[in-house]
């Protein structure tokens, strides 16, 4: 058993990532309940957290789902944690916002994993808001250590003032490792089921008076974070000062050396006296945080409030430019760059302190070459992509998981992608419109089969109900492999590993309507060429199930192929799959790179001249 998991003599250490640490900190705080949808870079607190024996922990169909398992066992009694990636909270914010209103009877803690810079995700939003709009009490640590000591305190706080917490990392808190100091198991009672409708069931006659209730525990809680040690100043000399939160702070003490700051461990509510006692005596105060202005906007109100003159310089709002990215993730680096790049932009109005701190920050960084993303040798969508991809009058709508990467050069076989579910209720949308414009075009919707369950389900149940023509392709590849392999409805395990019902999606298709479902093997270059082309003629909605194991996660590897060099014409056919091991030579033929190659044979079966062929065949 790996040390994350021993039980340990308190004081011991370990090196953990952020959403490690997390984990640590929810089973030290006698989790019983853990509930997600996989989603970089929240995946490994609930896969962590699956590991203990003394959690319950599942993958989810969706957020929405894991979020109200988690409430329900806080509801009964249990400690509960929730987590997902940013934009997993947008479809799990229909529970959140009711669950401040019913408030819980165990600790309740809401992980959400944002990803300033989009490193494997479609925007970039910052769901510290959240707490501002659904009234929720927010944590925000810096380092792993924080984050266990933070996740624990969550779930206390959580029960002190009868609430959810909303817990918020980023991606390099998330993936970056530091030392923690382990401590034991807290085995909290059970506080069992306590039958309220009043305050559990959000009828509006009961709402009503829990939003006055929420206000009153809102005001309790802007009390705790003006005491909290969570929120404190790093000593500094001057009359300029920084605020920050998250690793962000990392990054402005790295930057501002020298500088009062005050940490932000639980921005919201906003502790406004702890803020104007670390304002007195400054003149100028830098606001360093990740991703949007939120503690900007906040001190502003704070200070248009009290009346008070001190300059704010942080992001800036809508038509101002300030020393701080607008957007894109920081790095020590990038905030000394900006802050230098705007102080050079004063004019001579500038303070004696205000070069001092210019000459005080300095800037070097080497770019690195940028590599595009691509299919991994063997994957199973290849072939699917390549095939659509030759159809001129087909519209391909796309969706998240990795196989959105089947938009980018050389396959080019999808032109749309939003969200999770969307490929299959947009193609819907299109078609219909297309159709009152008199456009005889078809539209296909490309969705993996992890995508599918989360909220492709629902979509191709509207589809088939308003008599859509669209051809959808499920990519089955068995897992949920974008994330790094997690389990699903369609995997027949669970996500401690325990056998369980294996949802078939022929039989579930079909179960919603669906007359016309064909299946093939992706391996099967002429299989598949055949199905995508029975699908498109069909007159009528179509479902087109490729099936075959990522081959990462079944470890597939038939042995390396070859390029007979002879024999090869240089037509540039295998080129065009995309296959990272297969390379172009000076002399435009092929060749492959037998360490990456995994042997799926799609190449060999579209060569026109048989030019490639096992190694070591003669």
């Amino acid at each position: 058993m790996s040390e994350v998991l021993e039980k340990v003599e308190t004081g011991k250490l370990a090196i953990l990532s952020g959403n490690e640490a997390i984990a640590r900190g929810a089973w030290e705080a006698g989790v019983k309940v853990a509930a997600a949808y996989p989603g970089t870079p929240s995946t490994e607190i609930v896969e962590t957290l699956s590991k203990y024996p003394e959690v319950y922990s599942e993958w989810s169909v969706n957020e929405k789902v894991a979020l109200e398992v988690a409430l329900g066992a806080a509801i009964s009694g249990s400690r509960a944690l929730y987590a997902s990636k940013h934009v997993g909270l947008n479809v799990a914010a229909d529970p959140l916002f009711s669950a401040a209103y019913t408030g819980v009877r165990a600790g309740l803690v809401v992980v959400t994993a944002d990803d300033p810079g989009m490193h494997s995700s479609q925007n970039e939003q910052d769901n510290r808001f959240y707490a501002l709009s659904a009234k929720l009490p927010l944590l925000v640590p810096s380092d792993s250590q924080e984050a266990k000591d933070m996740t624990k305190l969550a779930f206390k706080i959580s029960e002190d003032y009868d609430i959810p917490v909303l817990l918020r990392s980023t991606t390099r808190l998330s993936h970056s490792k530091a030392p923690v100091t382990l401590e034991d198991r807290e085995e909290v009672p059970h506080k069992g089921y306590e039958k309220n409708p009043s305050k559990y069931l959000v009828l509006p006659m009961y709402a009503r008076k829990r939003r006055v209730d929420l206000e009153e525990r809102l005001e309790a809680l802007r009390k705790f974070s003006n005491s909290t040690h969570l929120n404190y100043v790093l000593e500094g000399e001057g009359e300029i000062g920084v605020i920050a939160d998250g690793v962000a702070f990392q990054y402005a003490k790295e930057v501002f050396q020298g500088y009062p700051i005050l940490k932000l461990g639980m921005p919201y509510p906003f502790p406004d006296e702890k803020v104007l006692e670390f304002l007195r005596g400054l003149k100028r105060v830098y606001v360093v945080e990740e991703t949007d202005p939120f503690i900007e906007i906040l001190l502003r109100a704070l200070l248009q409030r009290e009346g008070l003159k001190v300059e704010v310089l942080g992001k800036g709002l809508i038509g101002e430019r300030g020393p701080v990215p607008k957007y894109g993730e920081l790095s020590v680096e990038r905030l000394r760059t900006h802050v230098i790049a705007y102080e050079k932009g004063e004019t001579s109005s500038e303070s004696s302190e205000t070069s001092s701190l210019k000459h005080a920050l300095k800037y070097d960084i080497s770019e690195l070459p940028a590599r595009p993303p691509m299919l991994c040798p063997g994957c199973t969508h290849r072939s699917v992509f390549w095939y659509l991809g030759k159809y001129k009058n087909v519209i391909i709508t796309g969706d998240i998981g990795c196989y959105t990467l089947g938009a980018l050069p050389p396959l080019k076989a999808m032109e749309t992608c939003v969200d999770m579910g969307a490929s299959i209720t947009m193609a819907h949308g299109i078609e219909k419109s297309l159709k009152e414009k008199g456009e005889n075009k078809v539209v296909v919707a490309v969705i993996g089969d992890s995508t599918f369950y989360h909220s492709g389900v629902t979509g191709l149940i509207n589809a088939v109900y308003n008599k859509s023509k669209i051809k959808v392709v499920i990519l089955d590849n068995s897992i949920t492999a974008m994330t790094g392999h997690q389990e699903h409805p369609g995997t027949g395990l669970t996500a401690k590993k325990e056998e369980t019902v294996k949802i078939d999606l022929e039989k579930l298709v079909k179960a919603i309507g669906v007359e016309k479902v064909i299946v093939v093997d992706p391996y099967n270059m002429e299989e598949t060429k055949r199905g995508i082309a029975e699908m498109i003629r069909y007159d009528g909605l179509a479902v087109l199930i490729a099936k075959r194991p990522c081959p990462l996660y079944i470890k597939f590897n038939e042995g390396a192929y070859q390029v007979d060099n002879d024999k090869c014409i240089a037509c540039g056919l295998c080129i065009s799959l995309g296959c990272p091991a297969i390379y172009k030579l000076e002399d435009g033929k092929a060749a492959i790179n037998e360490l990456l190659c995994v042997g799926c044979d799609m190449c060999a079966q579209i060569c026109p001249v048989d030019a490639i062929h096992p190694i070591g065949r003669e």
